[in-house]
């Protein structure tokens, strides 16, 4: 197994699509995002995932946006290519293509879209993870129920050595995370998702790390490393500042996307906040709103609106 180059640890930011008017990937501010992400030493960088539209692009469109990204990296952060499919053999299709371009992670969604049982999903992430000879995340979404548990980790782990890391995006799951890592001997790093809305709870449970966008992820990573050293008091002040971008955003995926596309084209990281149709588009009352999140955010960074024809 090709190990990975760095262990994943702290922000892991989601980086999402950038689109032109036209709704053509814009390569050019994706290059960008990439710069960004590994001039601030993130450990890795993952698309294309649910907050880079994934379901939106086609096959090619993928592939292209993992090599585009492997080649900006240039090594300088990890690339960790989302393989979804609802298919195992597809999956890992798409995963060995992946593999291929240069990326050095999979990460692999459990597909939820029906419930399934336990065998089931150890049978289909055993295809997937089997097949490739790299590190490997495993992101379990599911709204219909809690996610997978420790002995389903132990389980895998034991049989596929390259299950490195757990994505988690459910509430109140501080005591699994613990359960998680003993069951897997410290061997399974566990991420939170959700655009970092946990963090503050599973950073003294033992997580590794967090996923968000990138338009936040400088100051996520903030928060989380004052939480992990001690420093409680100015981690919940920062957290307090990005809160209300967080919960408003997570109401809706689309809207997530939305919201972080327009924080991205304020701070300079993409040319337009485009979102391929079919999209969240807001009312007055609701754009209104967003543009003075996005505003609060600016000033907790200190900056100041980019011009998007300087871009």
């Amino acid at each position: 197994m090709r190990l990975p180059k760095k262990r994943l640890e702290g922000v892991v930011p989601v980086i999402v699509t950038p689109f032109l008017e036209d709704e053509t990937i814009d390569e050019a501010s994706l290059r960008r995002m990439v710069d960004i992400a590994a001039e601030r030493e993130f450990s890795a960088v993952c698309l294309p995932a649910y907050a880079s539209e994934f379901y939106k692009l086609s096959d090619s469109e993928r592939l292209r946006v993992v090599k585009i990204a492997v080649e900006q990296s240039v090594g300088r952060t990890q690339i960790i290519a989302q393989s979804n499919h609802g298919s195992a053999e597809n999956a890992l299709r798409v995963a060995q293509a992946n593999v291929a371009a240069g990326a050095d992670l999979i990460s692999i969604a459990i597909p939820r879209q029906f419930a399934l049982p336990d065998e089931e999903l150890l049978r289909y992430l055993k295809r997937v993870l089997g097949g490739v000879e790299v590190p490997c995340l495993v992101q379990d979404f599911n709204p219909g129920g809690p996610s997978i548990g420790a002995e389903f980790a132990r389980r895998l782990r034991d049989e596929c050595p390259n299950f490195c890391y757990l994505k988690i995006e459910e509430p109140l799951c501080a005591a699994k995370i613990q359960a998680i890592i003993e069951a897997t001997r410290g061997e399974v790093g566990v991420l939170e998702g959700w655009g970092g809305l946990y963090v503050m709870e599973l950073a003294p449970a033992g997580i590794c790390g967090l996923m968000s966008g990138l338009a936040m992820a400088d100051l996520l990573q903030r928060v989380f490393t004052l939480r992990r050293q001690g420093e409680a008091l100015e981690s919940f002040r920062l957290f307090e500042r990005l809160l209300p971008q967080i919960e408003f955003s997570l109401q809706n995926l689309e809207l997530f996307i939305y919201c972080e596309k327009r924080l991205l084209q304020a701070r300079g990281l993409t040319r337009t906040s485009v979102c391929r149709t079919p999209a969240f588009r807001p009312d007055a009352l609701t754009e209104r709103y967003i543009a003075e999140l996005t505003d609060r955010v600016l000033r907790t960074l200190g900056e100041e609106p980019a011009n998007a024809a300087q871009l």
